[in-house]
């Protein structure tokens, strides 16, 4: 009889476990919206500084989209009771038998949608569109790091190349203008617009009277190293290398393989892979450093592993990473992120070509 004093035990215990069943889907929110985040953020930095480091090498970028994240749970549970009395004449004892069990599963399913075909030429190789670039200035970002990333050349002042087959220096000019730029920004002197014309949409870039604001002598040096209308108030913002009269800017821009080719010679590979000629030479084993322009990031490389990293990726028995400390890289490594974006067409997506259990 001692054995039927546990029953109100067990019926607690069942209680408990069902109780728990039900508050397991609300439960599970927290954990797994911050911590597939997490994984996400952590896989895409290590996968752009790998494909950074790929394109120092001469060998093919690769960019793997996860195109979903699903996770489904189960649980199971199963209560047993059983019981058996005896008369008091019996000679068997009475008998009370008491189980319980459960059985949880966790099923993650991810979506890997690879860039091929159609995605990945309007993704990589297609140019940003002047007017976003010149809309990402307009919303605060750095005039400097946008130009040099994203610019080959405004009306034929070209800017740094490490190409390999038309690598080149900057233009003298190329830096004044984009240091006056960065200027004229700090001091809001800078202004866009989108205008409809006959052939469409255009982007027209105005800056503000100069005696209104103290930015004044770096309009006029602008005006002065672009060669446009000193009098005019707008400019006429197009894709191209030469200007068609003095009231436009002509702007060259990149695709984002080539802003990928460019911000990987910054990467300090091996000197022993450039002397074997396994990497191409990089922003300070050529003109970069005589340009006059500092290194856009710095990625580090070593045979021993970092301790204090913000993204690391191993590749050809080398560690390559950015210092934790060094907040300018690690804005610069995030940033192309934006021309991916800024690429899409609307598009529909390519369908996936891979969905595997992550359990």
């Amino acid at each position: 009889m001692s054995r039927l004093r546990q029953l109100p035990l067990l019926g607690m215990g069942l209680i408990a476990l069902l109780g728990g069943c039900a508050t397991m889907g609300p439960a599970t929110i927290p954990r797994d919206r911050f911590d597939y985040a997490a994984a996400i953020s952590e896989s895409w930095k290590n996968q752009m500084l790998l494909n950074l480091v790929k394109a120092r090498y001469s060998d093919a970028p690769v960019f793997l989209d996860i195109a979903s994240a699903i996770n489904s749970y189960s649980l199971e549970t199963d209560v047993n009771v059983a019981a058996g009395f005896q008369t008091p004449l019996a000679s068997n004892a009475n008998t009370l038998g008491l189980g319980a069990g459960s059985r949880f599963t966790d099923r993650p399913t991810i979506t890997y949608s690879p860039l091929i075909g159609e995605k990945f030429s309007k993704s990589l190789m297609t140019p940003i569109p002047p007017g976003a670039l010149l809309a990402l200035i307009q919303a605060g970002w750095n005039s400097e790091l946008l130009l040099r990333c994203c610019v080959h050349s405004i009306n034929g002042m070209q800017n740094f190349s490490r190409r390999s087959m038309s690598g080149h220096p900057a233009d003298p000019d190329f830096v004044r203008l984009i240091e006056a730029l960065g200027r004229i920004q700090q001091a809001g002197g800078l202004g866009m617009r989108v205008v409809r014309d006959k052939e469409g949409s255009g982007t027209v870039l105005f800056f503000p009277p100069k005696e209104a604001g103290p930015a004044s002598r770096d309009i006029a040096e602008v005006e002065r190293l672009l060669g446009i209308k000193v009098k005019a108030a707008e400019f006429r913002v197009t894709y191209g290398t030469v200007p068609r009269d003095d009231h436009e800017v002509a702007i060259l821009t990149r695709s984002m393989l080539e802003i990928l080719l460019d911000m990987a010679s910054y990467i300090d590979v091996p000197a022993v892979h450039v002397a074997e000629h396994r990497a191409a030479p990089g922003f300070s084993d050529g003109d970069g450093a005589s340009s006059g322009l500092k290194p856009l990031l710095r990625v580090y490389s070593s045979a021993d592993k970092p301790n204090d990293a913000f993204v690391t990726i191993r590749y050809r028995d080398y560690w390559f990473w950015i210092d934790d400390r060094d907040l300018p890289s690690k804005g610069v490594s995030s940033f192309p992120m934006f021309p991916f974006t800024l690429t899409e067409s609307g598009s529909g997506r390519v369908s996936p070509v891979l969905t595997a259990p992550a359990g």
